[in-house]
Formats: C-alpha cells, sequence, structure tokens
C-alpha cells in the first residue's frame, strides 16, 4: 500500500489530486515549477517555456456551476461564465482555505521519475527535482502526473508548403496576447478550434481582414442556450445521455444538425463540418456568426501553398498580401521526465487504461490525472480520476489484469474512433457523463436513480433531468458530502442571481402552459369516460 505521493503540477488535476491524497490519509508533496497555483488558468504577460498560456480576454467556455468543486462552489454573485482572472483568484482561495499550500512545493523543476529497482516488489519510485540550481532526489510510493496537456504546441510546418518563403510574422496561437500592433493587418488563422475562434474574432476589431482557414469545419454554438441558460446546464444532463446511447446514429445526426443550425446554418457561413455525424468537440464562440456576417472574418478552406506574400486555398482561391499568420493547430503532450514505456502513443492511441493507469506496471502506483479531454468540464472529471486513483494506491480498489486493461484500451480506442473520427486533435476526447459513470462507479459513488426514484422523488428528476455536475457525485460512497443534496436543488438560485441586477414586478399573468396542460387531462379523461 502507498503512502507516501508525489504529485506533478498544481493546477486544478493538482489541487484534486492533494485533496484526494489528504482524505486517503496519504502523505502528498506536489511539485510546481511556477510561483503559483492554478495551471492553465495561471496568467502570464509573457510566454514561458514549457508552460501553458492564455491571453487576456479568456472567459471559461464551461459555467460555474458546472466547473466547481463540490463543497466549494462559486459565490452566488459570480457571473455564469468566468474571466480567466476570476476563476485564478478562485482557484487560488480553495487551495488557500483548503490549505493545500503547505503540501506544494513551488519554483520546483521535475527533472526525472523512474522506478526503483526492486519496483516489482516495492512500486516505488525515484523523482528527482530542480530548485534554485539545486538537484534533490526522493523515493515515494506512488506517482501522480498532473501537469496537463497544453504545453508544448504542435505546428506540422510540412502541411504548408512554402512556409520558409512567407516574409511575414507567423507563430502559434499559444504565443498569442492581445490584439495591439495587428491593426491594419491582413491575418491567416489556421485552425479553428476555440483558441482560433477566439483569437479570429479579437483581431478581427483591429485588422484590416481575418481569413479563418479549416480544413473540416465545425459546429459552433454560443454560451446561452434555451431560455438564456448556460449551454452546459442544458446540454449536459442524463436524459440526453442516454438519448446518445439509444437512438440510431442517423436519428442522432439529424438531431446534432437541427440543433446546432437553431442559431444560424452552418453551410451558408462556410463552417458546416466535413463529417457531420462524428461527436467532435464543438467551437463554443459568441460572435464569431456576426464577424462572418460582417465580412470582418472570411471563412477559407484548406491552406495547399504559402509564399512570400500570399496564401492559395483547397479551391484554387488566392489570397494576397498576407501580414501574419496565426497557426491555431493544437497541443501535443509531452512528458520528457518519465520513461517513454510509461505513457506510450502508438497509432494514435494512448495505451492508458481509462486514461489513466499503465497497464503494464507490476504494481499500479502511477496514474495520470487529466490527461483526457471530456465533452463537457474538467473540474468534475479530474476531481473523481483522483479519487479512484487514491483509493487504488490504498488497496481499496483493485484494477483489471493487464490483458484485461489492454482488451478496454483497445475497445475504448475504437469506439473513439467511431464517436470522434482519427484526427490527432482527437486523441484524447471521450464523452462526458458516461466516463463519469465510469469513474464514480469504480469507487460506490454513483447515484443509484432507480433507488431515488422512490425514496426521494423530487431529487431523482433533478439528476435525470438537470445539468450532471459534481454535486451528483458526492452524494453517496467515498467522499459523500451532506451539502449535495442542497447543491443541486439551488443551483439555478446561483445561476440567476449574477443575472438578477434589475429588480422587477413579478408577473400576475395566468401560466399558458399550465392551462394546456389541464386541458390536456381533461381532454384524456374525457375520450376514457366517454
Amino acid at each position: 500500500m502507498a503512502e507516501k505521493v508525489a504529485g506533478i503540477g498544481a493546477g486544478v488535476s493538482g489541487l484534486a489530486s492533494i485533496r484526494c491524497c489528504l482524505k486517503e490519509g496519504l502523505e502528498l508533496t506536489c511539485f510546481e515549477r511556477s510561483n503559483d497555483v492554478g495551471g492553465l488558468w495561471e496568467f502570464s504577460e509573457h510566454v514561458e517555456e514549457d508552460r501553458a498560456s492564455i491571453y487576456p480576454s479568456v472567459f471559461t467556455n464551461s459555467s460555474k456551476e458546472m466547473m466547481c468543486f463540490p463543497d466549494f462552489s462559486y459565490p452566488e454573485d459570480y457571473h455564469n461564465f468566468l474571466h480567466h482572472g476570476k476563476l485564478q483568484e478562485n482557484i487560488r482561495t480553495f487551495a488557500e482555505k483548503k490549505n493545500f499550500l503547505r503540501y506544494i512545493q513551488f519554483e520546483t523543476t521535475v527533472l526525472s521519475v523512474k522506478k526503483c529497482p526492486d519496483f516489482s516488489s516495492s512500486g516505488q519510485w525515484e523523482v528527482v527535482t530542480e530548485s534554485k540550481g539545486k538537484e534533490q532526489s526522493a523515493i515515494f510510493d506512488a506517482i501522480m502526473v498532473c501537469s496537463g496537456h497544453h504545453i508544448l504546441p504542435r505546428i506540422p510546418l510540412e502541411s504548408f508548403p512554402g512556409i520558409e518563403r512567407f516574409k511575414g510574422q507567423h507563430f502559434h496561437s499559444r504565443q498569442y496576447k492581445n490584439p495591439e500592433g495587428f491593426e491594419g493587418k491582413r491575418i491567416l488563422v489556421i485552425g479553428i478550434g476555440n483558441s482560433a475562434s477566439d483569437i479570429a474574432v479579437e483581431l478581427s476589431k483591429k485588422a484590416s481582414q481575418v481569413f479563418l482557414s479549416t480544413r473540416q469545419g465545425s459546429w459552433v454554438f454560443s454560451r446561452i442556450s434555451d431560455n438564456g441558460y448556460p449551454w452546459d446546464m442544458v446540454l449536459h444532463t442524463r436524459f440526453r445521455a442516454m438519448l446518445q446511447n439509444v437512438l440510431p446514429r442517423a436519428v442522432q445526426k439529424w438531431m446534432l444538425e437541427q440543433q446546432m443550425n437553431q442559431w444560424f446554418n452552418h453551410e451558408n457561413y462556410g463552417l458546416e463540418p466535413q463529417n457531420k455525424s462524428l461527436m467532435k468537440e464543438s467551437v463554443v464562440n459568441d460572435d464569431l456568426p456576426s464577424r462572418i456576417l460582417y465580412g470582418a472574418i472570411k471563412v477559407k478552406t484548406r491552406v495547399t501553398e504559402l509564399t512570400e506574400t500570399s496564401a492559395t486555398f483547397e479551391d484554387g482561391t488566392v489570397e494576397e498580401d498576407i501580414d501574419v499568420i496565426v497557426f491555431a493547430t493544437g497541443y501535443t503532450f509531452s512528458f520528457p521526465f518519465l520513461e517513454d514505456s510509461l505513457v506510450k502513443v502508438e497509432d494514435n492511441m494512448v495505451s492508458l487504461y481509462k486514461y489513466m493507469f499503465p497497464p503494464h506496471l507490476e504494481k499500479a502506483t502511477f496514474a495520470c490525472i487529466g490527461l483526457i479531454q471530456p465533452l463537457g468540464s474538467i473540474f468534475p472529471t479530474v476531481e473523481l480520476q483522483a479519487r479512484w486513483v487514491t483509493r487504488v494506491f490504498k488497496d481499496l480498489c483493485t484494477l483489471p489484469s493487464e490483458s484485461a486493461m489492454m482488451e478496454d484500451i483497445i475497445k475504448r480506442h475504437k469506439n473513439r474512433i467511431d464517436l470522434f473520427g482519427e484526427s490527432q486533435s482527437q486523441i484524447l476526447q471521450t464523452k462526458y457523463i458516461d466516463y463519469l459513470d465510469e469513474l464514480a462507479a469504480e469507487i460506490g459513488a454513483k447515484p443509484d436513480l432507480l433507488s431515488l426514484l422512490f425514496k426521494d422523488p423530487k431529487l431523482a428528476v433533478k439528476l435525470y433531468f438537470g445539468p450532471c455536475n459534481s454535486y451528483q457525485y458526492r452524494l453517496v460512497g467515498p467522499g459523500r458530502w451532506e451539502g449535495a443534496k442542497n447543491a443541486i436543488l439551488s443551483q439555478k438560485q446561483r445561476l440567476l442571481k449574477p443575472l438578477k441586477t434589475r429588480t422587477l414586478e413579478p408577473a400576475s399573468n395566468f401560466p399558458v402552459s399550465l392551462l394546456l396542460k389541464i386541458l390536456g387531462l381533461l381532454a384524456i379523461a374525457l375520450a376514457f369516460f366517454f
């Protein structure tokens, strides 16, 4: 049984790991190369090597109720989508109030993580770190890698013939900070992810023209969904997840198209995805369609060739006088401090059991936390991962055999390709609620809806038709939280609180929907008796 654990990284995944280790009575030391917690959300004016980087205008794509730790929800007056500074402030407050900072060694870089010579019997690891020019070595019973995968930019220059001739400025989106200095420029943004769309929109307010080049297109939707509620509180429900699992693919495809084209027709805007049946991550952007409508952004096909000042596209069109190219082409993950065999990537498949455990180790004393792209918030995901991992380290949960884990990895890989496609950018993609339920089932924290339907029908209805967030996984099992039920029943109040800044008289009109329901019941009764 592991007792002494090393955590690498003090972002959201790292803090979740610290918390779960403490809950299980494990002694944890967390190594963080920067001087603060937050990871990706720790903003810096400068792009720093081997660290994630964001730009000043970043807001969250997940709403506050869907991206909080269960017993540390955001203040009611916090807006539903947070500026990165507000989120980082809350993350730091969380770490301080939970007294986590004492377990973190800041400004410490992990140089290597290697098995001890007697690993097959002890399961121990040697961790070498460097801080202020001084190297240190220590032995740990288990390792939790929480350093994320938005660090190493991917720029496939070989896919852009002529880039070496281009005379203008070109850089990866990781280096972007603000639109100052791009006034009057003609800018080509390559990519169609969230960063590409954000940057294209922001630059289009300063540049003379922005071109957005995409190979396959993407669905684009707003943060604002039905009746003005946050999109993820509407879409991430158990009911919708059930429909995705039982309805034929053709029906799902039709429903997805109808839903995504409610806001605007993607075909008319040149954004319609090439393969509409795939469940790839959509772009969340409130302004992109309007900027295209204004003409400030022009959507283009794949770049086939670059010259000193121009770009040729797959459809044969050419855009001249390009001043700047922004490669929003994503990231690749890299763990230079690990042995290559620990986190293997072959044929676009990550050989980790449920994206966490290497299947070939003699002892289950190593896990990755947060090395995943769920179609939803990372907060509940990494918390459940950490809860399971720490119980495995404590021998309270047992992993299956190596062959069973490999079988699951291969099956999951095939399902991922079927659902999300073969693109390298989808290598860590997974369904959201299905994956959360998988993890929760491993530790006995998955809510029993059928049982609840008889014991507490109001709560059961909220769990099934309402937003599936972290509170649901604190109702039962280890880590059960007494406030979980109330947090679920009161989340609408916290959602509406920051919007209610103008006092209105309550409407006195008789609700038409209620009248229709009453008339419907009367019609059924009349048909039954007569």
